[in-house]
């Protein structure tokens, strides 16, 4: 082979190599563009967890107590962050349930500084409030968004949230993409699955 058709070679591998990498920017910047935008949040189920609900007689301050996010778990939080900056994402408000796996899962993103916020606690144990955790956690929505600028939101909570708020079942660790109206109220929902 002469050097021109090694030379064309390598400018056709580069090119495509280029086409490809554009194609993976544009799709990567989809979600960066519709999370700094004022119409969409990204609601994330913590991390893996193993078990169901807690332990009888758990106590939300103290977390030896709670259901806690293992090895996976921790390092699935720690590639979904990596992921979600890859995707455009490079800092978010980050808002938390004050269950200690999604406390756990929040600090992992590495997007920001989570602040908890009881409107994403779990009503897992209590069914009844479903409703009035869903308006609270729609309040929370509507007022983040208006303060958030072009900052992505991102809230980690639970699943039983995040079904009552889209009528979507999540996996451990999956996210959920909801455009809203100005009351917080979910539109469209697209599920993100876990990296």
């Amino acid at each position: 082979m002469n050097i021109q058709a090694i030379r064309s070679a390598a400018l056709a591998i580069f090119s495509w190599l280029v086409l490809l990498g554009l194609g993976t920017a544009a799709q990567a910047t989809e979600l960066a563009e519709a999370l700094a935008g004022p119409q969409h949040v990204l609601l994330m189920r913590h991390a893996y967890a193993p078990g169901y609900g807690d332990p009888s007689g758990y106590v939300l301050g103290r977390c030896e107590t709670q259901r806690l996010l293992n090895d996976e778990g921790k390092a699935q939080a720690l590639e979904t962050g990596r992921w979600l900056q890859q995707q455009g994402v490079q800092q978010a408000e980050v808002h938390t349930s004050p269950w200690c796996r999604c406390q756990q899962t929040a600090e992992r993103l590495g997007l920001g500084e989570p602040r908890t916020q009881s409107a994403l606690g779990s009503f897992f144990d209590q069914p009844e409030q479903a409703t009035p955790q869903n308006l609270a956690l729609q309040r929370l929505i509507a007022d983040r968004l208006r303060g958030k600028g072009s900052q992505a939101l991102v809230l980690v909570t639970h699943d039983v949230n995040i079904r009552a708020f889209s009528g979507l079942t999540v996996h451990s660790g999956d996210m959920v993409l909801a455009r809203v109206n100005a009351l917080g109220q979910g539109l469209e929902f697209k599920v993100l699955k876990q990296p």
